[in-house]
């Protein structure tokens, strides 16, 4: 099996961990910068070069792309996605999970609970906005914001408007959601993989933070997912379409909300705070979804429109 992680740090420890767990199963892993990769597009012909050579075809890749680079990074999944490689993640589940309101849409659409969300442009009126969200204590999301950056917590009415007045002039687009008090800055992250929660863990914020994130100083314990938590993130990562992903959701007193869903969920927190080989969960995930092609097999192959929504 030949197994390309996409990846632009070969030492990040989600990177070394799935080169290790592809290794031990003795396959033929290699971590691809999917900058440095460039396309050739031809009549029946679909051609990958990496650092000016051909690329050989893998038997499957591992999308690890960066919030930066998602146009890039998910334009050279789908290139492999059509000369029929196996995606852990595909190229539109990647760009869906990135925008942060399409995401929300989604989850609405399938029936999946989540905080009130209100958007809207900077020429509405802040004050209907806060009206509209139901008034302070709100949390103010940029919408290109990642790992907790670009969130705001504003615990009155006024602060409220101050701070979307100032953002609103910069032309910066931003959720207005509910806060979730009773969550006590904690939140619950699960790995889902090929449709099954594979590892949980509850997360909780610095003193004095309401965000959870652990880039910003939060810790990580082991969680056991009641039935609700489960049937959620399921269901959360299948209507994003994700193979594989990370789903984060808030308690509450009306059940688990779904926060956002992402396609490309660090290893480090879960495997060390659950003891989980979730590395591993993803190779068994490859395993079974991909039969090895012949390295013999001719060069050209049939661009599959059918099972990629070209």
């Amino acid at each position: 099996m030949r197994v390309y992680i996409l990846s632009r740090n070969k030492n990040l420890y989600s990177t070394q961990r799935l080169v290790e767990a592809g290794e031990k199963r003795n396959w033929e892993v290699r971590v691809i910068d999917y900058l440095k990769c460039s396309i050739e597009i031809m009549k029946g012909e679909l051609q990958i070069n990496y650092l000016g050579e051909k690329l050989p075809f893998p038997d499957a890749i591992i999308p690890r792309i960066g919030a930066s680079r998602t146009f890039f990074g998910t334009a050279m999944v789908r290139h492999f996605e059509m000369m029929d490689v196996f995606s852990v993640t595909g190229s539109l589940a990647i760009q869906r999970s990135r925008d942060k309101l399409r995401s929300l849409q989604i989850f609405s659409r399938h029936d999946i609970d989540m905080p009130k969300t209100i958007f809207a442009s900077n020429k509405s009126s802040a004050k209907d906005i806060i009206a509209l969200s139901g008034g302070a204590p709100l949390v103010l999301k940029i919408l290109e914001g990642t790992q907790g950056v670009g969130v705001v917590l504003v615990d009155s009415n006024k602060a409220a408007k101050s701070v979307l007045d100032a953002f609103y002039g910069m032309d910066v687009n931003l959720l207005v959601q509910e806060f979730i008090e009773e969550a006590g800055g904690a939140d619950i992250r699960a790995l889902v993989v090929d449709g099954q929660v594979v590892g949980a863990m509850k997360r909780q914020g610095a003193e004095g933070d309401f965000r959870s994130n652990l880039h910003q100083g939060g810790s990580a314990i082991a969680h056991k997912l009641n039935r609700k938590e489960k049937s959620t993130a399921i269901a959360a990562a299948k209507a994003m379409g994700l193979g594989v992903c990370g789903v984060d959701m808030i308690p509450s007193d009306r059940g688990p909300l779904v926060m956002e869903v992402n396609s490309s969920p660090g290893l480090e927190g879960i495997e060390k705070s659950t003891g989980i080989d979730i590395a591993g969960k993803i190779m068994d995930y490859i395993e079974k979804s991909v039969t090895p092609k012949d390295d013999e097999s001719p060069k050209k192959r049939r661009i599959k429109r059918d099972n990629i929504g070209a």
